[in-house]
């Protein structure tokens, strides 16, 4: 029978995994208290980082429906439980571990689905929401400036046309 602290920790982990949009899990062999706090602080907006039992982690996981995880689930972990925007928690966990390479990423979940440690760099990669967000609305802003022009053109091809025949014939009467 497990332990009473035992489960707590499965049922607190597995909470974590439910009410996050995506987790990443690291290896954080190596790295000082204070290089730990610096990258919980650079988190803190979108993300949780947390030093994690494997075993229990592998429980908590299957019990909130999230697979992929156990292959790695070895030698010290940490999980950045990302309930902001997952990109921007990528680049956070990418930035880190570039300026300290004891940070090692291992794989991920992105809602309910497994990322391998390739997809999460290329996950970082990505432009932040905001900024995908601002270029859609400046492609549909171009889209529907290019619409008007078109609709107006013709009318006005039309107008032009219409003047100069009254030019034309303006001068031809003067002329006669």
């Amino acid at each position: 029978m497990a332990r009473p602290d035992k489960a707590a920790a499965v049922e607190e982990l597995a909470e974590l995994f439910r009410g996050a949009n995506a987790a990443v899990l690291t290896e954080y062999r190596g790295l000082t208290v204070a290089q730990l706090k610096t990258l919980r602080r650079s988190l803190s907006g979108n993300a949780s980082y947390a030093v994690v039992k494997n075993t229990l982690t592998a429980i908590a996981a299957k019990e909130a429906g999230i697979e992929g995880l156990d292959a790695d689930l070895k030698g010290p972990s940490a999980i950045a439980f990302i309930t902001g925007d997952p990109v921007e928690a990528a680049k956070g966990l990418r930035d880190f571990a570039k300026a300290n390479p004891q940070l090692i990423i291992k794989s991920g979940v992105l809602e309910g689905k497994p990322l391998s440690a390739e997809e999460i760099t290329k996950l970082a990669d990505l432009e932040s929401r905001e900024v995908l967000l601002a270029k859609t609305a400046g492609a549909v802003k171009a889209s529907i400036a290019k619409a008007a022009y078109v609709f107006a053109a013709a009318p006005s091809k039309a107008v032009r046309t219409i003047d100069a025949l009254r030019e034309k014939q303006a001068s031809a009467e003067a002329a006669a």
